[in-house]
């Protein structure tokens, strides 16, 4: 990697702030760091050394740090203009993933079915680092070129089908500089929860989920400071990244003037009753496809029950 010295010499000076005055550092120096990075091609030591001593220092759990960064991501993504369209509102509905429960492509197959009732949904995700089967690997093997989708498409494709994925990489490209090393790093960062707060298309609705309880009043919070309204961060007490159809559900709720509501949905709320969490687990991408064509096709078996169950609570909750 080459590195530029000027951006080196920032990063330098905000590693040492964390290493050593963690209570002094800022948001400002949060989208410095990032800047830098993306910027500046700064050493590969320093970028480890960044990662590493945002999540040690807890940063992850300070709502200012992350929406510090997600904005300055935001700064650097490319952004479909989607002003011509006529559409009331676009929405969307993601996880962060990592919960460790291995469920089926839930939120992805809410998105779809939103999308088939009338709402105008741009999905943002990636492909799978956690579990077996992630969102874009799905629809790649339900047969969509996501390579084709760019931000020039993106307002036709939703226009026409009222549905358009968002490729992670292809509008976040200079966030393919932290890549490599996330994933050598190999234990979590404040990075692995930025993906539902930088959808490029910036909906004017979603729904969230994150992995812990711990995190919603954070994502809530950091959602709050970006301008985020009508959006509902949601986390299964099982710390899943859903919600649950086992039993209840955190939700804390963005109103349309930006107050945050926290209260409690359960799965009975929407006449629909509990499976166990297991019986909704993921497998592998030829199983995934094949369950996903037998919901939308409503073909479906004993096997796919809790499945379904699961994609009813969760879209008619986004609905």
């Amino acid at each position: 990697m080459t590195v530029d010295p000027d951006s080196s010499k920032v990063l330098k000076a905000i590693l040492k702030r964390l290493a050593t005055e963690p209570d002094t550092f800022t948001p400002e120096d949060a989208a410095s760091g990032l800047r830098a990075i993306i910027d500046g091609n700064v050493s590969d030591a320093q970028l480890a050394g960044f990662l590493t001593a945002l999540q040690l220092r807890g940063m992850g759990m300070r709502a200012d740090i992350l929406s510090a960064l997600a904005a300055e991501a935001q700064r650097h993504a490319l952004v479909p203009d989607t002003s011509a369209l006529h559409f009331d509102m676009v929405v969307d509905i993601v996880g962060t993933g990592g919960d460790g429960w291995n469920t089926f492509n839930i939120s992805t197959t809410s998105s779809l079915v939103a999308a088939a009732m009338g709402l105008t949904v741009a999905k943002h995700g990636s492909r799978s680092s956690s579990s077996n089967c992630g969102s874009a690997d799905l629809l790649e093997r339900m047969g969509c070129d996501l390579d084709a989708i760019s931000p020039s498409n993106v307002p036709e494709l939703l226009k026409r089908h009222g549905f358009c994925f968002l490729f992670s990489s292809t509008f976040h490209p200079s966030m393919r500089y932290l890549a490599k090393t996330r994933k050598e790093l190999g234990f979590p960062t404040p990075f692995n929860v930025l993906g539902p707060l930088t959808n490029p298309v910036q909906p004017g609705r979603a729904v969230i989920g994150v992995n812990s309880t711990k995190l919603g009043p954070v994502m809530s919070e950091a959602l709050q400071i970006l301008g985020r309204r009508n959006y509902a961060v949601v986390c299964g007490d099982e710390n899943l990244d859903e919600i649950s159809i086992a039993g209840s559900t955190q939700v804390w709720h963005i109103d349309d003037v930006g107050q945050i509501e926290h209260y409690t949905i359960h799965p009975n709320d929407f006449g629909v009753p509990t499976h166990p969490l297991a019986a909704a687990a993921g497998s592998s991408l030829d199983a995934n496809q094949a369950t996903l064509i037998r919901l939308l096709s409503n073909n479906i078996t004993e096997h796919d029950v809790a499945i379904r169950d699961f994609v009813l609570v969760n879209t008619g909750f986004l609905l």
